[in-house]
C-alpha cells in the first residue's frame, strides 16, 4: 500500500470521526429535526446585497492638541473621542429623536443595563453623568498605561533600582499585574513580555470606550438602520425615534414630567396628543 492510500485512509477516518462528533453534539439541539436558521432567499444571496460597514478608526494613546503653554510643556488632559449624536428634535417627529453614524465596531450597553440606568439612576435624558464616568475611566486607563510604560522603561535601565524610593511606588502599582500574568504569558526569546501584553490590553479596553454609545432615553435595540447623505455621500446610520420602550415599561421620571408640565409645554402637548395613555401629570409630592 502506497503512502497516498495510507494518508487517504487516515484522512477519511478523521473526516468521519469529526462528522460523527458534530452529529452527536447537534442531537442535543434537536438535529436532524431542527434545521437551524432559515436560508436567505436566492435574491439576497448575492454578494452585492451585503455591504460591510466601515470600521471607526481612533487612536490610543489619544492625539494631543495643546492650546496653552502649560499644556505644551506638561501635556493636555487626554480627551475621549466619543461618537457624536445628532439630534432630530422636531414638533412633528418628537423631541428626543437622534441618529448616529453606523460602524461595525460600535459598542452598546445591554438593554437590561440601559433600562436599569434610566429607571433607577435618573439618566433617562441627561447622560452627562454617564459621559463623565466614562471619561474618568478613560483618563484613569491612560494614566495607568503611562505608569506601565515607565515601569517597563525602568526594567531596562540597569543603573536604577526600581525598588528604591521614589521608583518603588511605580513598582508597587504595576508589578502585581506582572505577578498575576507571568505564569500565563510566556517569555519570547528569554524576554519577559508580560508588561507589553498588559499594556496592549489596556489600550484595547480604553479605546473601546471611544466606541461605546449611550442611547438614552432609547434602548439600543430600538435603533433602526437607515441611510442619509452626509457630505454628498450616502452614509449608514442608526436612528432612534418614536416613543422609548423604557417609558412604556416603566413610569416616566417625575422630574422629567415636571419639566414638561411647568417649563416645556410644547413637549407636554406633543406627548399628550400622541400618547394620551401615558401618565404625564407630575406628582408634586415627589
Amino acid at each position: 500500500m502506497g503512502l497516498d492510500k495510507t494518508f487517504t485512509i487516515i484522512r477519511n477516518a478523521i473526516y468521519d470521526g469529526v462528522t460523527g462528533l458534530f452529529e452527536k453534539i447537534a442531537q442535543y439541539y434537536g438535529y436532524p429535526e431542527n434545521l437551524g436558521l432559515p436560508i436567505l432567499p436566492d435574491a439576497l444571496q448575492n454578494d452585492s446585497d451585503f455591504v460591510e460597514l466601515p470600521k471607526r478608526i481612533t487612536f490610543f494613546p489619544p492625539a494631543q492638541y495643546p492650546q496653552t503653554w502649560f499644556e505644551m510643556i506638561f501635556g493636555p488632559t487626554p480627551q475621549i473621542n466619543a461618537l457624536p449624536r445628532y439630534n432630530l428634535a422636531t414638533k412633528e417627529g418628537g423631541f428626543y429623536d437622534f441618529y448616529i453614524e453606523d460602524y461595525r465596531n460600535l459598542f452598546f450597553l445591554p438593554d437590561s443595563i440601559s433600562e436599569t440606568i434610566q429607571v433607577y439612576f435618573n439618566s433617562a435624558v441627561d447622560i452627562s453623568g454617564l459621559e463623565t464616568v466614562r471619561e474618568i475611566i478613560f483618563i484613569g486607563l491612560v494614566f495607568y498605561s503611562q505608569m506601565v510604560i515607565l515601569r517597563i522603561t525602568l526594567s531596562w535601565l540597569l543603573y536604577i533600582n526600581p525598588y528604591s524610593f521614589p521608583w518603588s511606588y511605580i513598582t508597587t502599582a504595576v508589578d502585581w499585574t506582572e505577578d498575576s500574568l507571568q505564569g500565563v504569558i510566556p517569555s519570547v526569546l528569554g524576554v519577559n513580555v508580560t508588561g507589553s501584553v498588559f499594556l496592549g490590553a489596556l489600550g484595547v479596553i480604553a479605546d473601546s470606550l471611544n466606541h461605546l454609545v449611550f442611547t438614552m432615553p432609547y434602548l439600543p435595540s430600538q435603533g433602526e438602520k437607515d441611510q442619509i447623505p452626509i457630505n454628498n455621500v450616502m452614509t449608514d446610520i442608526l436612528i432612534f425615534r418614536g416613543l422609548p420602550d423604557s417609558w412604556i415599561n416603566f413610569p416616566i421620571p417625575n422630574d422629567l414630567r415636571s419639566l414638561w408640565f411647568y417649563q416645556r409645554t410644547d413637549i407636554f402637548d406633543y406627548m399628550h396628543s400622541n400618547y394620551p395613555y401615558l401618565d404625564l401629570i407630575p406628582n408634586p409630592g415627589t
